[in-house]
């Protein structure tokens, strides 16, 4: 694939002011924005949630750690392993301590599948995605979530069959299967 590079001119935020703090799991931000054609915004919204860390997890016998559960915004749908990054934590830190925390396993390889913004307008949250593979059970889960999780364990067949038919209900879940399944196709070659 060729890289096509232009020159892109950046926007530039002159003023941001908070117009809800909810908790520390959601503000909204008012800004204030110059375009590259000098036309400014007054009040562009900015939406800000922690960043997360997700994670796919194959175990030594090839499995992988999944998650039937039930989400506000989707109802019942497959999840992988996941959470919030704290402040100042380092992301692969955040995905270790997260499956280990929901899943009570540890892992002794990890890729980095990428880190990305979940809207490019808006903000959100950036969402860093990693594959765990050598996934060995260490401990019993932490079970803290307030929603209803329960392990369930797939073959890659599986995973494929579960990711095409769109039992992983959230964009984020969807991408990091997808390319989970890339990185160990690769691998294979």
């Amino acid at each position: 694939m060729e890289n096509k590079s232009f020159n892109i001119i950046p926007w530039v935020t002159h003023h941001k002011h908070t117009i809800l703090l909810h908790s520390e799991f959601l503000a909204v931000e008012s800004h204030q924005v110059e375009l590259p054609n000098g036309k400014v915004i007054e009040d562009w919204p900015w939406i800000i949630i922690p960043s997360a860390a997700i994670i796919i997890a194959e175990t030594n016998q090839g499995d992988f750690i999944c998650f039937q559960q039930y989400k506000y915004a989707t109802g019942a749908t497959m999840a992988p392993v996941g959470g919030m990054i704290g402040e100042g934590e380092d992301p692969l830190a955040a995905a270790k301590r997260e499956l280990l925390e929901e899943t009570g396993y540890q892992a002794s390889k990890w890729t980095h599948l990428g880190s990305y913004q979940m809207d490019p307008n808006r903000g959100v949250a950036i969402m860093h995605l990693y594959l765990a593979q050598g996934a060995y059970k260490i401990a019993e889960p932490i079970v803290d979530d307030l929603e209803e999780q329960h392990i369930v364990m797939l073959s890659r067949s599986e995973m494929e069959t579960a990711l095409i038919s769109g039992e992983f209900k959230a964009l984020m879940w969807t991408a990091t299967v997808a390319l989970a399944l890339i990185h160990l196709r690769n691998q294979d070659k």
